[in-house]
């Protein structure tokens, strides 16, 4: 029996990148239930077809794909959303995960990695493929008593790194050669030390502190 179709709304004020993630998508599998150019668009539409993920361009004139997520939440709507970023968008990550996305994807992904961020966006994970650090690092400053108070070992970096590739327990487990329960009392403790409680929030403000 083959598995349930994940289905997308698209979000990019330009029709041929539209164009070609529809082709990309429908050939791994992936049902396009609309495309809009708009974040106005994309509430009306969604409200009368719902979808499993979103994926939305980060940057779109008038209402852009933070604004319009931040709109989605407002009215309770918990639809995942993954947007395709850039690595000039280092600026918004943090915008937009205060606002509620689930992941990042940058506009070069390959193929194989868009379709896998989608199947992870759309079972609950949260997605932060790896971005230039120096970016972040420069536009986003913790005051000094947003520091970890602790030291990190580096079992907790190793983990860190993982988690910033998009790595679920389970992956983090396998490729550490540790126990899922082990991963997840590591995870915790990181985010603890972080003082947040969101996987992506964490991996950036890693970032910018340099642990990672």
């Amino acid at each position: 029996m083959s598995a349930t179709p994940v289905c997308v709304a698209l979000a990019d004020d330009q029709a041929l990148v539209r164009a070609g993630l529809r082709a990309l998508l429908e050939r791994q599998g992936i049902v396009i239930v609309f495309e809009v150019d708009s974040g106005t668009s994309l509430l009306e539409r969604i409200a009368a077809q719902p979808v499993d993920v979103v994926l939305s361009d980060i940057r779109m004139p008038g209402l852009d794909g933070i604004d319009a997520l931040t709109a989605l939440r407002a009215r309770g709507d918990t639809t995942p959303v993954l947007l395709l970023t850039t690595f000039d968008d280092s600026d918004l990550l943090l915008r937009a995960t205060d606002a509620g996305a689930q992941g990042f994807l940058l506009k070069d992904a390959a193929p194989e990695d868009l379709r896998d961020a989608i199947a992870r966006v759309a079972a609950g994970e949260t997605l932060l493929q790896p971005v230039s650090t120096e970016p972040v690092r420069a536009r986003y400053r913790f005051h000094d008593d947003q520091a970890p108070r602790e030291t990190f070992n580096e079992r907790e970096v190793a983990i860190l790194r993982l988690l910033a590739g998009g790595y679920s327990n389970k992956e983090i487990a396998r490729s550490l050669f540790l126990a899922e329960g082990t991963v997840k009392n590591y995870v915790s403790a990181i985010l603890d030390k972080l003082g947040t409680r969101d996987r992506t929030r964490a991996v950036l403000k890693a970032i910018t502190l340099r642990v990672i």
